[in-house]
């Protein structure tokens, strides 16, 4: 990728590789400590039909992913304080987000180092700006084709299992009470694990008034319930001006 020149957009071409199934534009967080090179990824991918937050650290991104989704993170490698390799290691111990390691290090070894601590792909610098588009459509298509889900079987939410035919929410074994609009809710987020859900969907579908804040009061006590921190959600997600996703296990 030329720093020093003109990232061009492909708009024809980038409007299909943005849309998720659904029609959801993905949200990328592009995380590095190079001002000019962090807001020229994320002119150049917002142009290219992508949402995208930035983050200048490790630090920083762990932050905005509490209680954000995110559909891939574009990570560098060569930070100050906890390195991108180190921080794809930490993450992939409670998340399943995909990880793009951008890195001026090009060896072999540097690659397979990356690769193991668990990022999906991993593009040397300087690389062409098509590439980088490219290698992202092919993350998101990969990891976005999810298997059709069995109504029929329990879902785990952390220490949680939630049994959709029934309309109940179990922690090792024993019944949590839940309102039927809770119930709904769920039964609502597991049909769909992973996808945005607007407000307007939530209340249409559930019977929720849609006027004022009912909707969020609603998750907020269903947080209550599946969350362990609900100030910090890991599984019930806000997705910002979008609505809500579950991210079950």
């Amino acid at each position: 990728m030329a720093y020093t020149g003109a990232m061009e957009s492909n708009s024809t071409q980038a409007q299909f590789r943005a849309q998720l199934p659904g029609g959801k534009v993905a949200h990328i967080m592009v995380v590095d400590d190079d001002d000019r090179l962090r807001k020229l990824l994320q002119r150049y991918l917002t142009d290219n039909g992508y949402r995208v937050t930035t983050a200048q650290s490790a630090q920083d991104a762990e932050a905005k992913l509490r209680g954000l989704t995110f559909d891939l993170l574009v990570l560098d490698v060569m930070m100050p304080g906890e390195n991108g390799v180190e921080f794809t290691q930490r993450l992939r111990q409670r998340l399943s987000v995909p990880i793009l390691l951008l890195t001026a290090m090009g060896e072999a070894e540097d690659r397979i180092t990356g690769l193991e601590s668990g990022a999906d792909d991993y593009l040397t610098k300087p690389f062409e700006p098509r590439e980088l588009l490219l290698r992202i459509a092919t993350i998101l298509r990969r990891t976005q084709a999810a298997p059709p889900i069995d109504l029929e079987a329990a879902v785990k939410i952390g220490a949680f299992e939630f049994h959709p035919t029934r309309s109940e929410l179990t922690l090792d074994g024993e019944s949590v009470r839940l309102t039927n609009t809770e119930a709904q809710l769920l039964t609502l987020f597991v049909s769909q694990p992973n996808v945005t859900l607007s407000r307007e969907n939530l209340c249409q579908q559930s019977g929720i008034d849609s006027s004022g804040r009912a909707v969020d009061v609603q998750i907020t006590r269903l947080r209550r319930k599946i969350e362990v921190d609900p100030r910090t959600p890991r599984y019930l997600c806000t997705v910002w001006g979008e609505g809500y996703a579950l991210r079950p296990d």
